[in-house]
C-alpha cells in the first residue's frame, strides 16, 4: 500500500474524487485530525469543491465560560492535553465561520458544547447508533479516514484500535460500491501512541488505499475523571445490588457510571463493608425482594461479561479486579459448553458435557484449540505423539485425565467486547501496557455486533444472558418517559447514541434490564429543581420501554406496571422537596387516587441523609475512585468552583454587584490555591471579588 504525506493525501482525494468529497470520519479518539485539517483548509481555499463531513462527538479542550474558570482550566488544560491538534473544522464551527462549500453532520455531540450553536443544532442528524453505518452508505460517503495503530510484530496489518465502531460495518458496502464502479479511498494514519488490538479490530493492512507518514505522535486526546459526588456514589451504590453474578454489564460513561464501578469494585474486594453500607442506606430493607431476583449483594463467584458500546476506564478497572471475567466465546457450540461447566475461566475442558468423539467432533474441538493439533483420531481411538492409544470417549475420566498434556485453550475467548473507547492518558497507557493475553480477551469489534441482537442472534442471546444495560438520563417524567439527549426547546445535548438500542434489548433479552440512572434533583445558579417531573416534552426513551429508573434514594421498577403503580414507585425516590407537587400534579391529571398518600419512609430522601454515611464510610464515598489527573489543590478549587457554580452565575458575579462577603478564612491558609489561581494578591475591584468568592467556595467544600 503506497504510503503519502498529508498534502500528497489532499492532493489524490482531490484528483480521485469528482464531485463533492463525503469524508466519513470516525467517533471520538479515532480522528486524524492533521489530516482532517489539511483537507478542510485546501478546501476552504477552493470555493467550487464541497466538502461534508460525517462524524460524531467532534473533541475540544473544554472551554471555561466565566474568568474563574479560565485561571483554573490554564495550567490543567496545557498539562493534560500538551500538543494535542485541535479540529480546524471544529473551530471555525463554534465561531461561526464555517465556509459555504463545507457542511458538518454529527449524530452525537461533545456533551453541552454546541447549545448556543445554531448551525450545529440544524446540522445534527439524531440516529441510533447501530443505524449509523446504513445511512452513511444512502448518503454516499467516498472518503473514510481514520487514526490506525501499528505493531512490528503484525507486518502487513494494522488496528482499528479505538475505533473499529463504524468503520467495521461500513467495509462490506464500500467494497461492494467499489465493485460496481464507484472510487471510494480509505486512509488510514498510524499513531505511535494508540494501543494494538486484535481480534476483529486487526485488518490486513490493503483494507487502506493510502497510509500517511510520518507516524503521528501528538497528544491524544483525553478526557480526565472528574469528581463522583456524593449524590452519584449512591446511584451507584443502588446499582451494584442490581447487577447479577453471571450475567452481562452495559455501563455508559460520566460520573455516575463511574460510581457503579466504584460500587462493584466494593462488592467484589471488601464485601462485608459494602454490605454494611447498603444495610445503613435501607437498601435492602427496602428493595430487598428486587435485589434478590435480579441482582446481589455477594462477590462475583462467576464474574461478568462485558458487552459495551463504549470501553471505558471503568470497564478496565472491573476487568483487572475480577469482576468482568466470564467469557464469551465465538460459537454457540463453545458457548453452550461453557454455560454447562464444560470450560473453565482459561477456555480449558473440564470434563463436563463430554462424550464418545466422531470425526466431526474432533475436528471441531480441535479447530477451537480444546485438543492438540498432534493427536489423530483413528477408528474409535485417538492416537497420541508417543504411539499410546485412548478410547475416543471424553467422557470417561480416565481418558480425560490421560489426555490432559493435550488439552489446550479455546480459541477466541472474549472477557468485554467494545466499539470504541476514550479516556484519560492513564487508561490509554494501560491499555497499551496490558499483556498480550489480557489485551486478546478484549474485543473491539463492530457496533452492530455490540448493540443488535440481529446477526448471529442465537450466539448473542447465549453470551448476554441475565444482561444489564446502565446508562444515565437527566430526567423522568411520572409516567416512565425518560431525556438523556435533547432538553425540551429542541436543542440537543449530546444524542441518542446507543441507548434506545440497549433499552429495546433488555425487553428483548432474557432476564435482560434497563437501569437508567437519574439524579433526583440538580442546583443551578442557586435554584434547586427536580429531575422527576410531571412531563417532559422530550422523551429519549418512551413511556412503553420504562424498566427500571435508579436515583440516589432509591430504585423504582417500572417494568409491567400500571401508570398510577408506575408515579408511586417513582415518587418514592423522588426527592422529599418535591414530592408534594409532584403528587398534586398526577392527582389532577387523574393517573392518582385522590386519597392517595406517600408512605412516611419515603418522606425522607434528604441529601442530609446521605451526608451521615460518607463519614462513617468515606474509604466507599472516594470522590475520584478510578484515578485522578488534578493535583491536591486543583481537587479542592475544582470543588470550590462547582459550589459557586450551583450557588451563582459565574459568568454574571462582577454584575451582582457583591461588595463583600463575610466571615472568610484567612487567604494565608490558602496560600497554595490563591497562588494557582493567580489571586494571592489581587489587584482591582474584579480580582479581590473573585479572591472572596473563592474563599467562600473553598470554605464551603472543605471537608470535600
Amino acid at each position: 500500500m503506497p504510503s503519502r504525506t498529508l498534502e500528497q493525501a489532499v492532493d489524490e482525494v482531490l484528483a480521485r474524487i469528482d464531485g463533492p468529497i463525503r469524508l466519513g470520519l470516525p467517533l471520538g479518539l479515532g480522528k486524524p485530525n492533521r489530516f482532517a485539517n489539511a483537507l478542510y483548509q485546501r478546501i476552504k481555499a477552493l470555493p467550487q469543491r464541497q466538502l461534508i463531513i460525517y462524524t460524531a462527538l467532534s473533541l475540544a479542550r473544554p472551554q471555561p465560560r466565566s474568568e474563574l474558570e479560565q485561571r483554573f482550566s490554564g495550567p490543567f488544560l496545557r498539562r493534560v492535553y500538551g500538543d494535542h491538534v485541535e479540529l480546524d473544522y471544529l473551530s471555525d464551527l463554534r465561531c461561526g465561520d464555517l465556509p459555504a462549500n463545507v457542511r458538518i453532520e454529527e449524530f452525537y455531540l461533545q456533551p453541552a458544547s454546541q447549545l448556543g450553536n445554531p448551525l450545529a443544532q440544524q446540522s445534527y442528524i439524531s440516529l441510533n447508533y447501530s443505524h449509523v453505518a446504513r445511512d452513511l452508505q444512502r448518503k454516499g460517503i467516498n472518503v473514510i479516514a481514520q487514526l490506525v495503530a501499528l505493531d512490528p510484530r503484525r507486518p502487513g496489518h494494522v488496528s482499528l484500535s479505538c475505533n473499529p465502531d463504524i468503520t467495521l460495518d461500513l467495509l462490506p458496502g464500500l467494497r461492494e460500491r467499489r465493485r460496481a464502479g464507484e472510487t471510494i479511498l480509505c486512509i488510514a494514519q498510524p499513531h505511535a501512541e494508540l494501543p494494538y488490538m486484535g481480534g476483529d479490530a486487526e485488518l490486513p493492512v490493503g483494507e487502506f488505499d493510502l497510509l500517511l507518514e510520518p507516524v503521528e505522535r501528538h497528544t491524544l486526546f483525553s478526557t480526565p475523571n472528574l469528581p463522583v459526588s456524593l449524590q452519584d456514589h449512591a446511584i451507584g451504590l443502588h446499582v451494584s445490588a442490581l447487577v447479577r453474578d453471571g450475567g452481562t454489564l452495559q455501563l455508559g460513561i460520566g460520573a455516575m457510571a463511574d460510581a457503579a464501578v466504584a460500587a462493584l469494585l466494593a462488592r467484589q474486594r471488601d464485601n462485608a463493608r459494602y454490605r454494611s453500607l447498603l444495610y445503613a442506606m435501607d437498601i435492602p430493607q427496602r428493595w430487598g425482594a428486587l435485589i434478590e431476583r435480579e441482582g446481589g449483594q455477594e462477590p462475583f463467584a462467576r464474574g461478568l461479561y462485558g458487552c459495551s458500546e463504549m470501553f471505558m476506564h471503568g470497564l478496565l478497572a472491573l476487568l483487572e479486579a475480577g469482576v468482568i471475567r466470564r467469557a464469551a466465546y465465538p460459537d454457540a457450540e463453545l458457548q453452550r459448553l461453557a454455560e454447562c461447566g464444560g470450560l473453565d475461566e482459561r477456555g480449558r475442558l473440564t470434563g463436563i458435557g463430554l462424550a464418545a468423539l466422531d470425526a466431526r467432533s474432533f475436528v471441531r474441538l480441535q479447530r477451537q484449540g480444546l485438543l492438540a493439533a498432534e493427536l489423530r483420531l483413528d477408528d474409535q481411538q485417538l492416537l497420541l505423539p508417543d504411539g499410546g492409544r485412548l478410547p475416543a470417549d471424553l467422557s470417561d475420566p480416565a481418558t480425560f485425565a490421560a489426555l490432559a498434556p493435550y488439552l489446550g485453550e479455546a480459541h477466541g475467548a472474549v472477557l468485554v467486547h467494545g466499539g470504541f473507547f476514550l479516556g484519560p492518558q492513564a487508561f490509554y497507557q494501560r491499555l497499551r501496557e496490558l499483556s498480550d493475553d489480557l489485551r486478546r480477551r478484549i474485543g473491539m469489534t463492530a457496533i452492530s455486533r455490540i448493540n443488535r441482537l440481529y446477526g448471529d442472534e442465537p450466539l448473542k442471546r447465549l453470551q448476554r444472558r441475565d444482561a444489564r444495560f446502565v446508562n444515565s438520563c437527566f430526567v423522568v417524567t411520572l409516567l416512565g418517559a425518560s431525556a438523556a439527549d435533547q432538553l425540551e426547546d429542541g436543542r440537543v445535548l449530546s444524542g441518542v447514541g446507543g441507548q434506545y438500542d440497549f433499552v429495546a434489548q433488555a425487553h428483548e433479552l432474557e432476564g435482560g434490564r434497563s437501569i437508567l440512572m437519574l439524579r433526583s434533583w440538580r442546583e443551578d445558579g442557586g435554584e434547586v429543581s427536580s429531575n422527576i417531573r410531571w412531563d417532559y416534552r422530550h422523551a429519549t426513551i418512551p413511556r412503553h420501554l420504562r424498566d427500571i429508573v435508579v436515583t440516589e434514594y432509591g430504585i423504582a421498577d417500572l417494568r409491567g406496571r400500571s401508570d398510577a403503580e408506575v408515579i408511586e414507585a417513582l415518587l418514592r425516590i423522588a426527592d422529599s422537596r418535591f414530592q408534594d407537587e409532584l403528587i398534586t400534579a398526577a392527582k389532577q391529571a387523574g393517573k392518582l387516587a385522590e386519597d392517595f398518600e406517600l408512605a412516611a419512609e419515603y418522606r425522607r430522601n434528604t441529601p442530609e441523609r446521605l451526608l451521615a454515611l460518607r463519614i462513617e464510610f468515606p474509604e466507599l464515598f472516594a470522590e475520584y475512585p478510578l484515578g485522578c489527573d488534578f493535583s491536591a489543590e486543583e481537587q479542592d478549587l475544582l470543588r470550590a468552583l462547582q459550589w459557586l457554580k450551583s450557588k451563582l452565575r459565574l459568568s454574571e458575579i462582577f454584575e451582582l454587584g457583591v461588595a463583600a462577603l463575610f466571615d472568610l478564612p484567612d487567604a494565608a491558609d490558602y496560600a497554595a490555591h490563591l497562588q494557582r489561581m493567580g489571586l494571592e494578591r489581587p489587584e482591582g475591584l474584579r480580582e479581590q471579588l473573585y479572591q472572596k468568592l473563592l474563599l467562600a467556595g473553598l470554605k464551603a467544600t472543605a471537608a470535600g
